[in-house]
């Protein structure tokens, strides 16, 4: 089948010399370099003729692996009544990251984030018998999210493209198995999209349930952190990473001690005062949680993840304490809290599993300038519940060897979930089961970032010269350069068109009063896989091949490049 030949002299291309000045990602700077993009208003952007093309060929992948495990595809609005999101809370759960808006008549709505409500109400009207199910359905869409600081180009924006897909089954077991279904089709999509990818334990947010695990893309401009451990292969998202209570059984402790601390309301001040490790100290930070003072107990060494607590405590809403709060406090002393005799009374304590019952402390004795030396947990205070909440560090131990982990950034380029129940108990589905009684629907969500992906290989693939894509997603198989005149431009023209004939897209690049320096600058930077040039050897009929990412060039005649290009790639 003939394939499409583009040529520049006909296309609406203008690449630039320069990255935009607020450009911080290879992403970005190189996707509105090579003229794939260009920046609409602060987190929208337009995808032009080549970009398109590149976003066309990964739904393209993603929608044959789709297929492939008997998905089908359907469209969804975009735009949605809010009533289905109260319904499962999520109205209020995402928060400010909702686009909610009222049409003329004072309606409310929402601009889709994710449509687990929605394809649950489509079944819902769809399906009325175990014979039904299993079904896939997917969609290809525009998502939103108002973002409070669009950044890094695509990869952070207020509207993207998205694979969404849910699966609804009868059984557990059925679940389990459109799980696999998925998780075994994202390994093909990445993997026919040339991504390096790690596949970890994840924690499911918003979206609820259970089971989840993300697809994640290592690059530094990756907003996830993933750990991961050398020795036996664990990895995990480190909100999910998990750290075992282990009880200190036997050691014998003296009791409490009074310091005299004056000017120490700091975990720094206090170990210069006293001489020790940060280690040795109880941090107890101080939250509310549905406007209830909490306190969160950690090692002094170690931060409090908010992102972990606040999903540990979802849906109540976790903020940091303020003035206000210690004003109307005083028996809160700003920089001396200690658990002893406070916790489960003047506050809920929670506190790391490194805090376990029988480890010892330094921490506030509760008066200003003063802390409390050999404060036992489980002995002089009591845990209201533990919770995985510090920052995950390098080194920390691995969840199941304990050996020392790494740590990595990385894009989340795909994610996994088995809902379960949650959405099927919120709207009532239900379908005749084997029996003749009324069965609960089971449910799985899988995501792929599709603009995403686009981001993630430009920001893994690129060189000093500029993109470097992929054959399966590149916006043509071979660029061809007439570097020179009339009979450079008029053979290069020939072979694109025999090229194209024989099923290979080609990128002609026959631009009228451009230099080859320009033309060849502009070839780097595109980034489509083979180089054609057509330079000084046209008149003996020879051509140069060259390969985009190696660099390796060869020398062969016009027939030579066209059988060798047919076999390879028409």
């Amino acid at each position: 089948m003939a394939a499409r030949v583009q040529r520049l002299s006909q296309s609406m291309l203008k690449t630039l010399r320069d990255a935009p000045a607020d450009a911080e990602t290879i992403n970005h700077a190189l996707l509105v370099r090579a003229g794939y993009v260009r920046r609409s208003a602060a987190g929208i952007w337009s995808w032009l003729p080549l970009g398109k093309q590149v976003l066309d060929n990964v739904a393209r992948v993603v929608r044959e692996e789709m297929d492939a495990i008997g998905g089908q595809e359907v469209l969804l609005p975009a735009l949605l009544p809010k009533e289905p999101y109260e319904v499962t809370g999520r109205y209020e759960e995402y928060g400010d990251l909702l686009f909610k808006l009222k049409d003329r008549k004072g309606a409310d709505y929402v601009l889709g984030p994710t449509h687990e409500e929605i394809f649950t109400q489509l079944v819902q009207d769809q399906c009325t018998s175990y014979k039904d199910l299993p079904v896939t359905l997917y969609q290809i869409q525009t998502k939103y999210r108002d973002e409070a600081r669009p950044r890094a180009g695509i990869l952070r924006g207020r509207e993207f493209t998205m694979k969404d897909s849910y699966s609804f089954d009868a059984t557990d077991e059925g679940l389990a198995e459109s799980y696999r279904l998925h998780r075994e089709a994202y390994i093909k999509i990445f993997t026919r999209l040339g991504l390096d990818y790690r596949i970890v334990s994840a924690v499911s947010g918003a979206m609820g349930g259970s089971a989840s695990e993300e697809f994640l893309a290592p690059a530094p401009a990756g907003e996830d952190t993933f750990a991961d451990c050398p020795a036996c292969g664990y990895a995990a998202n480190t909100e999910a990473v998990s750290f075992a209570l282990t009880p200190v059984e036997g050691a014998a402790h003296p009791g409490i001690e009074e310091l005299d601390t004056p000017d120490t309301p700091t975990i720094e001040t206090l170990a210069e005062h006293l001489k020790v490790p940060a280690s040795a100290t109880l941090k107890n930070l101080l939250v509310t949680i549905d406007g209830e003072i909490a306190a969160v107990g950690v090692p002094g060494d170690r931060e409090v993840d908010l992102g972990k607590l606040s999903e540990a405590l979802a849906p109540a809403e976790v903020e940091l304490v303020t003035a206000e709060h210690f004003a109307q406090r005083p028996d809160l002393v700003r920089g001396y809290v200690g658990p002893q005799g406070m916790a489960g009374k003047a506050f809920r304590y929670l506190a790391d599993p490194r805090v376990a019952p029988g480890t010892s402390w330094i921490t506030g004795a509760n008066k200003a300038g003063a802390h409390a030396r050999n404060v036992v947990a489980g002995r002089d205070f009591e845990v209201d519940q533990y919770l995985d909440v510090v920052v995950v560090e390098p080194g920390d131990p691995c969840p199941n060897c304990g050996a020392g982990l790494n740590l990595d950034r990385a894009i989340e380029i795909g994610h996994i979930f088995q809902l379960g129940r949650k959405y099927a108990d919120a709207f009532g589905l239900e379908v005749l089961g084997r029996e003749g009684k009324p069965v609960r629907v089971t449910m799985g969500s899988y995501g792929v970032g599709v603009s995403r992906a686009v981001a993630a290989l430009a920001e893994q693939t690129a060189d000093e010269q500029g993109l470097c894509w992929p054959r399966e997603i590149a916006p043509a198989d071979v660029h061809v350069v007439a570097a020179g005149k009339a009979v450079q431009t008029e053979l290069a023209l020939s072979i694109a068109d025999r090229l194209g004939a024989a099923g290979v897209r080609v990128l002609a690049d026959d631009r009228a009063g451009v230099s080859p320096g320009v033309k060849f600058t502009d070839a780097e930077l595109i980034g489509v896989p083979t180089i054609l040039i057509v330079g000084r050897g046209a008149a003996e009929g020879r051509v140069e091949l060259k390969d985009r990412r190696t660099g390796e060039r060869e020398d062969l005649t016009v027939d030579e490049a066209i059988a060798r290009l047919t076999e390879q790639l028409g």
